[in-house]
């Protein structure tokens, strides 16, 4: 028996589900999982505005294109028929200027779902991570609006990274018009458990009549986090946070924390010096190795764990502990906690959770590649903080379409509108791109009917079992 057949049986079987009703039954799932936010903002605002932020979001998952993505004349287009795309950017422009609604709804819907995310991961016996990142939203060609500020190109530094064989481009960082990203994800510490679960994004400027700081930001958010969730969660952050003042803040809150540290950075070790912290771990073993999963390459490699007890200079009263982290050919991970370490297991789940942080890293690619986060061409800082939003609900949804309850869902979605044939692409555990645009080619055959699920009030939800 060859083994092309052998292939052939073992790859599962693909529900014979109708086009149609599956469209419509993600239509449906959609507006359930808005419904919250769209009976609120039903209180505030017209209903033809409401239908038209449910629309929106459809728009956004279903027109792919990362350079006019959110561009309001293209999405227009897409609302009502093409040669009715001059009303639906009009209709668009009305919701995201209404003054009677505010981004901030938007952000304490994410707040909850997470909110309510993190209460079933509890109810289960499963521990949670707050996986926070900051990024930039760059916009190089704009230099018109106020609102803009110096940010650093993480694509300028993709672009001029030194390929084998070509010349040594310019060094130093380039910065671009844009504004300072800040998100934080929610996520499990089990990665076969549910997906992630989007918590918030928050964006700012260093200019203008909106200019703020980043340890300000950073603080307000970390505020928001702790009303919320206290010590329910463990936080994760990585080098961009390594700093007295936020370690400060932690240790206030009493929060539990991984927080990478600079290498470079004093710690006071067990003899009361202080030393930079790879000094410290300098020339000590690992206490324990072994195999595990490296899933930004994909491989499995050799790693070793080391756990030493180290204070900070300016919070002397607070024991920590300095997880070592190391892997052959890699560089070392110099993690700082405040959760007791007792033995090598409790070493390697600070160091597991570290590693779960590789999620918010593939949030920025998703949302900067798939979902074009920065296309937008809105001037007013309100409209634009708006439609940002409505993507980030866009990807919520997605997010909630990784979960094992979809699994036929995505099976014939996959195969039925974004086939592949390469063995990665089968393999992949949440194939976030394929499945975004199998769900536009899906929704551009057969569009969902606008008018069966809004009615006359508030908006009603009748969900197609899929």
């Amino acid at each position: 028996m060859s083994s092309q057949y052998l292939t052939r049986l073992e790859e599962p079987q693909v529900p014979p589900y109708p086009p149609d009703k599956m469209a419509q039954g993600l239509y449906g799932s959609l507006a359930q999982f808005l419904a919250p936010l769209l009976i609120e903002v039903d209180t505030r605002i017209d209903k033809r505005l409401v239908r038209t932020l449910l629309q929106t979001v459809v728009v956004i998952l279903t027109f792919r294109d990362r350079v006019n993505g959110l561009l309001l004349s293209e999405m227009g287009g897409y609302l009502d028929t093409p040669d009715k795309a001059p009303a639906g950017t009009k209709r668009l422009s009305r919701l995201l200027h209404c003054s009677k609604w505010s981004a901030e709804l938007i952000r304490s819907y994410l707040w909850h779902r997470a909110t309510q995310r993190l209460a079933t991961w509890k109810q289960a016996g499963m521990d949670a991570l707050a996986l926070w990142d900051e990024s930039a939203w760059e916009k190089p060609e704009s230099i018109a609006s106020d609102d803009l500020g110096p940010v650093r190109s993480s694509k300028a530094a993709r672009l001029t990274h030194v390929k084998k064989g070509y010349y040594t481009p310019p060094r130093g960082p380039i910065f671009v018009p844009g504004l300072h990203w800040l998100a934080v994800v929610l996520v499990g510490c089990d990665q076969s458990a549910d997906p992630p679960a989007l918590a918030c994004m928050r964006w700012w400027t260093s200019r203008g009549a909106r200019a703020s700081f980043k340890r300000d930001e950073q603080a307000k958010l970390l505020l928001q986090g702790v009303l919320l969730w206290g010590r329910e969660v463990m936080h994760v952050f990585d080098q961009g946070f390594a700093s007295s003042f936020w370690l400060g803040l932690l240790v206030a809150f009493s929060l539990r924390f991984v927080l990478r540290w600079k290498k470079d950075y004093q710690l006071v070790d067990e003899q009361g010096q202080r030393r930079a912290a790879w000094k410290i771990a300098r020339g000590k073993r690992g206490w324990q190795q072994r195999l595990v999963w490296d899933c930004r390459r994909h491989q499995w490699v050799m790693a070793s764990i080391l756990a030493l007890p180290v204070t900070h200079p300016d919070h002397r009263e607070q024991p920590l502990w300095l997880v070592v982290a190391r892997r052959k050919g890699g560089l070392p991970w110099y993690l700082l906690t405040a959760e007791p370490i007792a033995n090598a297991d409790d070493a390697w789940r600070i160091m597991f959770a570290y590693a779960r942080r590789w999620q918010i890293e593939l949030t920025w690619k998703e949302n900067k590649s798939e979902l074009a986060f920065q296309s937008p061409r809105v001037w007013e800082w309100e409209p634009r903080e708006k439609l940002l939003l409505l993507a980030a609900l866009a990807y919520a949804f997605l997010l909630t379409l990784l979960a094992p309850f979809y699994t036929l869902l995505r099976r014939w979605l996959l195969r039925r509108y974004c086939h592949r044939t390469g063995r990665h692409c089968r393999q992949a555990h949440a194939p976030f791109a394929r499945m975004r645009m199998a769900l536009s080619r899906l929704w551009q055959s057969v569009p969902p009917h606008w008018e069966s699920l809004s009615g006359r009030g508030q908006p009603t939800v009748s969900v197609t079992m899929l």
